[in-house]
């Protein structure tokens, strides 16, 4: 189980949703994973149990994306978590998922929502994955999860839609700065899933469920698997060649 052929894969917020799936499928391809949660460490350890009835190693760790105070003490778990459970002092995968949604129109947003909006979805994967650079391996992977939103618009996402923009750019400038270690970046943008995410509108709401999958292409709405498949896909070493781009897994919404 220490077979340092193994990659381990850290994925913030992979207690639930796109990020457990995410686990699971990366597990199932061989990976290692840590994994973080905020709320329940019940699920967080259901999922790790999970993954080692896949025959892989798995550790969950508390870590709130919207504090990014806590991320000094969060990279020495992540350093003493390798030493004590793998005998390494890298990991190889990094997936930055962590973060609520937010549903208000624009001219009603206030300032505190918005600032959330910030914490969770931009200052978070800056300044987390600032954190944990030398603890990921040359050569190593990044994906950070974007949105469909950032391409096209529904009233009432402008401030969550745009933290996913800046995540965009912000993917762009970890592939440029970080290729001199042979480190890629990529964002993965997500169209509508039915998950928990905010509130579980996609998933509850039959009109809205029909109306998103009458303008995609393949003729639904998205689930979990499609978007754990597609970032495990990602992180496969046939992709080691592909770094700074947007990958957008909506089924064809709005083409």
């Amino acid at each position: 189980m220490n077979d340092v052929t193994h990659p381990i894969a850290l994925i913030t917020g992979g207690s639930r949703g796109l990020g457990k799936n995410t686990a699971l499928k990366l597990a199932e391809q061989g990976s290692d994973v840590i994994l973080t949660y905020v709320h329940s460490k019940e699920a967080a350890e259901a999922v790790v149990a999970d993954i080692e009835k896949l025959g892989r190693k798995a550790i969950a760790l508390s870590l709130d994306a919207g504090k990014s105070a806590s991320f000094d003490a969060f990279a020495s778990q992540v350093r003493e978590a390798l030493s004590s459970h793998w005998q390494r002092t890298h990991f190889n995968h990094l997936v930055n998922n962590a973060g609520s949604g937010l549903h208000a129109p624009f001219a009603e947003t206030t300032e505190a929502q918005f600032d959330q909006m910030v914490a969770e979805h931009l200052k978070a994967p800056f300044f987390l994955t600032q954190k944990l650079l030398p603890l990921l391996a040359d050569g190593g992977r990044i994906v950070n999860i974007s949105s469909g939103l950032a391409r096209f618009s529904f009233p009432g996402s402008s401030a969550y839609a745009s933290m996913k923009g800046g995540v965009e750019v912000l993917t762009r400038y970890m592939a440029r700065e970080l290729g001199e270690r042979g480190i890629t970046a990529n964002v993965i943008a997500p169209g509508a899933i039915e998950t928990d995410f905010s509130g579980g509108r996609v998933r509850d709401n039959p009109a809205l469920n029909q109306q998103i999958a009458s303008m995609t292409a393949l003729g639904r709405v998205g689930l979990p698997d499609d978007i754990g498949g597609a970032i495990a896909s990602l992180l496969q070493p046939g992709n080691r060649w592909i770094t700074g781009q947007r990958i957008e897994a909506s089924g064809g919404m709005l083409l």
